[in-house]
This record gives C-alpha cells, sequence and structure tokens, in this order.
C-alpha cells in the first residue's frame, strides 16, 4: 500500500486548510499510480478554488464532505500500471491534485499522451483529461519540467484570451486594459499583444504600487495605471476590458469610468479574490467570464484538433524565454510548507517575480 500527502482545502472558507495522509488502494486493472514530484502554485490554483464549485474544478479529485483538493499543473512518473500501454518510469505532464499521488484511469493511448477515462471526470473538459507522455516529445520540451508547471498554463491562457480578442477583432476596441497585469496570465497576455507587429490597439495595464516597477521592466504596457486612478485611462477610446484580479471594485469603477466605450469585459482570474462580488448593472457590455476551454473547442473546430494547443504550448515558451530572468524560482518542500504559502498567496503576499514550486 503507498500513502499519499495532500492538502485539502475548505470549499466553504478556502483560508482554511487540512493536512491529510490517505492509505491509496490496490489498482485494478487499466490503472496506474503516479508520484507527483512537483507542481506550480500560482494564481490560478486560486481561481480554481473561488470558482471550484460554479465551473466544477472541485470535481477533478473529489475530497470528503466539504473539502476540496485543488488541481494543480504538474510533472509525475508512473510507479506502478495495472496498464498494459503504459510501463512504470513513463513521465508525465498535467493536470493533478495538490498531493504527493494520483491513480489515473488511462485511455485513447497515444505515444505521446493518454485521456484520463476514470468515470467522474468523463463530462469534465478534456483539455483538462489530457496527459502528456512527456518521453515521446521534442528534446526542448523535455527541459523545460519547471516552466510548463509554473509558466505554461498562465501562458497559455494567455495565448487563449489573446486569440479570443483577435478571433472577435477586438470587438472593435482601441485600447486593451488588463486588470492585475503584474500576474503572470495578465503580463503574458500583454507580451503576446505587444509583441505582435499586426496588433494596433495600446496596452493599459493596472496594477498595484509595488508591482509597477516589475511590470516597467517587461515592457509589454503602453500605459501603467495604479488601482483606484482608472480615471486616467483615456475614457473616449472603444475599450476591450481583461479582468485578471475578481476585483468587483475595479470592475465597477472601469465601466462607470468608461461607460458605453467598454465593448468587452472579459473575466479570467481571481489574484484580488477578496474583492470579488456581484458588480449589478453596469454601462457598456455585460461583463461575463472567460472559459478557455470554450476558446479551444472553437478553435478544434475550425483549425483541427490540438492546433490551437500546439499555437499556445509554442506562445508560452516564447514568452517564458522572454520572461526567465524576470521570474525567481522558489521551492516549497512539503504540506506544512505548502499550507504557509497557499495562505500567503490568498493574502497577494508572493511577489509577481517569485514563482512557486511545490514538491511533497
Amino acid at each position: 500500500m503507498t500513502n499519499c500527502a495532500a492538502l485539502w482545502i475548505d470549499r466553504t472558507d478556502i483560508n482554511i486548510t487540512r493536512q491529510v495522509t490517505t492509505e491509496l488502494p490496490e489498482l485494478i486493472d487499466g490503472q496506474v499510480l503516479v508520484a507527483i514530484d512537483k507542481f506550480g502554485l500560482t494564481a490560478n490554483n486560486v481561481s480554481y478554488a473561488v470558482t471550484g464549485d460554479s465551473i466544477g474544478y472541485w470535481q477533478f479529485y473529489p475530497a470528503q464532505d466539504n473539502w476540496g483538493i485543488v488541481p494543480v499543473w504538474g510533472c509525475a512518473t508512473v510507479i506502478e500500471s495495472s496498464c498494459a500501454d503504459i510501463p512504470v518510469g513513463d513521465r508525465l505532464w498535467g493536470y493533478f491534485p495538490m498531493a504527493s499521488h494520483a491513480v489515473l484511469t488511462p485511455g485513447n493511448i497515444h505515444a505521446d499522451y493518454f485521456v484520463d477515462v476514470v468515470e467522474h471526470r468523463r463530462e469534465l473538459p478534456p483539455v483538462y483529461n489530457q496527459f502528456r507522455r512527456t518521453k515521446a516529445e521534442p528534446e526542448f520540451l523535455q527541459q523545460l519540467e519547471n516552466e510548463r508547471c509554473l509558466l505554461f498554463p498562465l501562458f497559455m491562457t494567455s495565448y487563449l484570451i489573446y486569440d479570443y480578442l483577435i478571433d472577435n477583432e477586438f470587438f472593435g476596441a482601441q485600447q486593451v486594459v488588463i486588470g492585475s497585469v503584474s500576474s503572470k496570465t495578465g503580463f503574458g497576455l500583454a507580451q503576446m499583444l505587444h509583441n505582435d507587429p499586426e496588433v494596433t490597439q495600446s496596452v493599459i495595464g493596472v496594477t498595484s504600487p509595488g508591482n509597477v516597477d516589475f511590470v516597467k521592466g517587461l515592457g509589454c504596457c503602453d500605459q501603467i495605471v495604479l488601482y483606484k486612478n482608472e480615471a486616467e485611462i483615456d475614457a473616449s477610446v472603444s475599450t476591450a476590458y481583461v479582468d485578471m484580479s475578481g476585483d468587483a471594485r475595479l470592475t465597477i469603477s472601469l465601466h462607470n469610468h468608461l461607460e458605453d466605450k467598454i465593448v468587452e469585459s472579459c473575466m479570467v482570474g481571481g489574484s484580488h479574490w477578496q474583492e470579488g462580488g456581484k458588480v449589478g448593472e453596469l454601462p457598456g457590455a455585460r461583463p461575463r467570464f472567460f472559459f478557455a476551454p470554450g476558446q479551444i473547442e472553437k478553435r478544434n473546430k475550425e483549425w483541427g484538433p490540438g492546433v490551437a494547443m500546439v499555437n499556445a504550448m509554442t506562445a508560452s515558451a516564447k514568452v517564458a524565454a522572454l520572461v526567465a530572468d524576470d521570474i525567481q524560482v522558489q521551492w516549497v518542500e512539503g504540506s506544512v510548507r505548502l499550507a504557509d504559502h497557499w495562505a500567503a498567496l490568498l493574502d497577494n503576499k508572493i511577489p509577481p517575480s517569485t514563482g512557486l514550486m511545490v514538491t511533497f
């Protein structure tokens, strides 16, 4: 028997955590047991917890009673297999639980990936159920494990928002305002817009005073605006707003300032989840949640299966290379330290220049 260490989160109050050790059952035919040796911890994981019930993130790795397990992007090794096509030693990258081990049920098996076909995941978005078999991938990707855990999931979301804006011709906007631009998904989007010579829209990043120098150093914004100084944004220009913060005050302020000049209002993240809440009726485009798998599904129909993900992975690698010197990786070992850093993440005490990598 293998013991699995995990950090559970109270679904009714995500500040409350519980360190849990359970004994994993014997594998049944077709299953594999993996040891999760590292995963990234970012504001993206906070968003998963905040929307765990409404979007369904708690369903990927169910826990007991009112507890939930936050999904994370990480790397793992198959240490036991009852699946003939997945050998012990296979290396995986994908959507794992915040834990030391996981049991998967591989199906739709290919040389470079498989899909977890366990019953409770069948109705969940396919993109989260696919696990890459990295030994079959190009060598350069195999050398980017930390970046794939920490940055790629965020920058892939950045790419899908970037693609969504282009796909819709920016909804006629002449400027893009990014709330919490210091978040990794935020500055990833800003970099992609800034680096595309065909994008003529100006990029405006909203951030806090302590993050201004970091954002300036990235060189991806045409204008940087501090929180509560939203009136500095030109209200005569049509605007697409992308909210990485989940800050209701910011959304209300921007809509009231720009009024009908907000032609798109897209909610993505929750870096300021404590300031969340209902925004009520607002001038301009109605705020709506951006669901990345929806854009992937649309592009799969238009471009063919997998093309959008390849494009997102390529774009992520490019941005990761650009910001490599701006992000310092900090390793977090064990569930006790993980709980401490989860609390710090919730309190916005992790600077944008720090990337948290966790190992049990």
